[in-house]
């Protein structure tokens, strides 16, 4: 694994301060493309192939965080009860939880 030294670390720094402005310069992503250092390749990679939905993500204000949190809280009490008990208890723990 090839570690990123701190010259090339501060050129991938423009994707945190300025996030919609980074993925918007071909030049930034062509210097990433070609930095040698497999990780970030795949992931400029990955950028470039879910290019709008990315750029949307970074510069639209929604966010669908709400719903994860509940999808993630009921996966919970899912596990939680896994193998215990029936499906009416973890119904009545779900809506309880509330």
């Amino acid at each position: 694994m090839h570690p990123i030294k701190a010259s090339e670390r501060k050129d991938f720094q423009p994707l945190s301060a300025a996030r919609s402005a980074a993925l918007n310069s071909p030049a930034w992503l062509a210097e990433a493309r070609a930095c040698g250092v497999g990780t970030v390749e795949t992931f400029v990679a990955g950028l470039e192939q879910d290019g709008a939905a990315v750029r949307a993500a970074l510069t639209l204000p929604w966010s669908n965080g709400q719903a994860e949190g509940q999808i993630n809280r009921l996966k919970l009490l899912k596990r939680q009860s896994y193998g215990r008990a029936s499906f009416d208890l973890l119904r009545r723990r779900v809506l309880m939880a509330a």
